[in-house]
């Protein structure tokens, strides 16, 4: 029986990756399927991974319709094994709700890759929506690290170099808007998460228990002599 899986988890934990892997398993066994993605990091309509790795896609865009998307390559002739969903945390939740209806009236399998939480650890729409209504919800077992070393769990903004925690909740990294100043991502443990204390800042502070990894009053004081 067809599936919606949805492949959760921070930046860095190779979701991207993960999704050309699936999609050339797919490829590999004679099936064909379509790539949809959103708001990559490479730009428009590619899927796109750290590692380099690349592929041409279809740009999701707040209007397009899975349903209707899959209805008119199926009349065109063209066969659709699975689809392959990248960035889903962009997509709106009628657009989740499209994909499940997709998997369960054409049973086509729906992978869909996604980050759960934005910059002020509140859920997506589109990743709570796919929470809501996915068969099975994984989370990516390659551990992204924040700056001290610990398994990331929170995604931070950081903007000219300060972390953040207000603002629009989807800003594209690396834009220099005017506007924004430079826009960037980082990984953070939580503990650094809720102190703000960014590789930039933590670079720029003097070593502290609030910036090293460890408690301080914990390590043991050597006798003197």
């Amino acid at each position: 029986m067809a599936t919606l899986v949805f492949f959760s988890g921070t930046m860095d934990c190779g979701k991207s990756t993960l999704a050309l892997q699936i999609d050339h398993n797919h490829r590999a066994r004679g099936r064909s399927g379509i790539i949809f993605t959103k708001l990559d990091r490479a730009g428009d309509s590619v899927l796109s991974s750290r590692l380099g790795l690349a592929t041409d896609a279809v740009e999701v865009h707040d209007d397009l319709d899975f349903w209707d998307t899959v209805v008119g390559c199926l009349t065109a002739g063209a066969r659709v094994d699975y689809l392959i969903c990248d960035e889903a945390q962009f997509y709106t939740p009628e657009q989740v709700e499209q994909l499940a209806r997709v998997v369960d009236e054409m049973s086509i399998d729906v992978t869909a890759f996604g980050i759960t939480a934005d910059f002020r650890t509140e859920l997506f729409p589109g990743s709570r929506r796919l929470i809501e209504l996915a068969d099975r919800v994984e989370v990516l077992q390659v551990e992204a690290l924040c700056w001290c070393g610990r398994r990331a769990t929170h995604n931070a903004r950081i903007v000219d170099g300060v972390m953040v925690v207000e603002g629009e909740q989807v800003v594209v990294g690396d834009t220099g808007a005017a506007s924004e100043g430079l826009v960037e991502y980082e990984v953070l443990c939580r503990r650094h998460y809720m102190r703000r204390m960014n590789s930039h800042a933590a670079r720029a502070a003097s070593p502290t228990p609030d910036t090293l990894p460890f408690d301080l009053a914990a390590c043991p004081v050597p006798p003197p002599g």
